[in-house]
C-alpha cells in the first residue's frame, strides 16, 4: 500500500485485522505503525467482548514503544472485524427515501413533481414520529477488506453501491432503552452494501417480495472497514459525512444527520427481537446518491472510493467473476 493512500483515523488509535506474509493478526493502530496484539489476544472480536477491560489496556499499549511494531504501509488490511451476526438497516436516510417514493409517485400515479415531493416529504415526517426501522440481516460471508477487489457475481446486471456508516456492538443487551443505547456501541467502522438491484425481486414469488440474500450476500458485497474506531474518539456519530465516488466521480456525499432513525432507535428497536452481542456488526442505511439514482451501474474496471469522517477509507477495483 504505498504512503499516500494510507488510511487515517480519528482519535490516538484504532484496530483492524492485517497479514504480514502468511501471518493474520489483530493490531492496534497509530497513524502509519501497527502494533501486532496475537501475543495478547486471539482476534479484535475477542478483544471486543471484553471490551471494557481492554480499552484502557488499548491507550497504555499506543503509548508504548514495546512490542512488535510493522509499517502500515507493508501489511494488507483485512475486513477489520468476524462479526457474530450482521443487522442492516434499510431506507433510513430522509432525502434517499423522499426520492424514491417521489420517482414513484410521478411515474406510476401522474403527480407533479411538486405533488410527488410534498406528499413523499409527509410521509417521511409521519413516519419519523411513529414508524419503526426495516432491518434484516446480511451474511458475515460477504464481507471483504477495505482494498479487496469487488467480484460481481453471473447473475444481474444492476449491481449498485451503499455506502454506510456501521456499528460494533461492545456489551449485550435485549430489550435496550433508546437512552442507554450508546452504552452498548464499542467503535464505529465503514461498510459499503452492494447489492445486485435486478435480483432484489422475484418475479416468480411476487407476493413475497424482496430476495435480500440473492441480491446483497454475493461474496465480497460487503468490504469493510479499513478500522474499528473507539466510539469515543468518533465525535457526534449523527454528524458524520458519508462520501462515495465511482470512477472519480461523486455520488454520494451526504450527513449521518439526515438518518429518519438515529442509532438509539435503532438499537432500541433491534434488540426487541434478538439479543445483541459484543462483536455484532449494525448497519444504519445508505444516504442518497447509489447507482440506480444516477442510472449506472458497477462495470469491471470500475474504482469505488469511499470514506466517512474520522473512520478511515476503501478503495476496491471491480471485476468479473471468473
Amino acid at each position: 500500500m504505498p504512503d499516500d493512500s494510507l488510511p487515517t483515523h480519528a482519535g490516538p488509535f484504532a484496530l483492524g485485522t492485517f497479514r504480514a506474509d502468511s501471518a493474520v493478526f489483530p493490531g492496534l493502530v497509530t497513524g502509519t505503525r501497527v502494533r501486532d496484539l496475537s501475543d495478547l489476544v486471539a482476534s479484535v472480536r475477542a478483544l471486543v467482548e471484553e471490551w471494557d477491560a481492554w480499552l484502557p489496556r488499548l491507550h497504555d499499549l499506543a503509548g508504548s514503544a514495546k512490542g512488535p511494531w510493522h509499517d502500515l504501509a507493508d501489511l494488507r488490511v483485512l475486513a477489520p472485524i468476524a462479526p457474530g451476526q450482521i443487522l442492516q438497516s434499510g431506507a433510513n436516510y430522509r432525502k434517499h427515501v423522499v426520492d424514491l417514493v417521489a420517482a414513484e409517485k410521478e411515474s406510476v400515479h401522474g403527480a407533479t413533481p411538486e405533488e410527488a415531493r410534498a406528499d413523499a416529504e409527509q410521509m417521511m415526517d409521519e413516519r419519523i414520529r411513529s414508524g419503526v426501522p426495516y432491518v434484516f440481516l446480511g451474511s458475515p460471508r460477504a464481507m471483504c477488506g477495505p482494498y479487496d477487489d469487488i467480484v460481481l457475481p453471473a447473475l444481474g446486471e444492476q449491481h449498485d453501491w451503499e455506502l454506510e456508516l456501521a456499528l460494533v456492538i461492545g456489551k449485550s443487551g435485549r430489550n435496550i432503552a433508546a437512552e442507554d443505547a450508546y452504552d452498548h456501541v464499542a467503535a464505529y467502522t465503514v461498510c459499503n452494501d452492494l447489492t445486485t438491484r435486478d435480483r432484489l425481486y422475484r418475479p416468480d414469488l411476487k407476493a413475497i417480495g424482496t430476495d435480500w440474500f440473492t441480491a446483497k450476500n454475493a461474496d465480497t458485497f460487503l468490504p469493510t472497514g479499513p478500522f474499528l474506531v473507539p466510539a469515543a474518539f468518533v465525535g457526534d456519530p449523527d454528524d458524520l459525512r458519508i462520501t462515495l465516488r465511482h470512477n472519480g466521480v461523486v455520488r454520494q456525499d451526504e450527513s449521518t444527520k439526515d438518518m429518519i432513525f438515529d442509532i438509539p432507535r435503532l438499537i432500541a428497536y433491534v434488540s426487541t427481537t434478538t439479543t445483541l452481542h459484543p462483536g455484532d456488526l449494525l448497519l444504519t442505511g445508505s444516504p442518497a446518491g447509489n447507482g440506480a439514482h444516477w442510472g449506472v451501474f458497477l462495470k469491471p474496471g470500475d474504482v469505488l472510493e469511499a470514506e466517512i469522517t474520522g473512520l478511515g477509507r476503501q478503495r476496491n477495483t471491480v471485476r468479473s467473476a471468473p
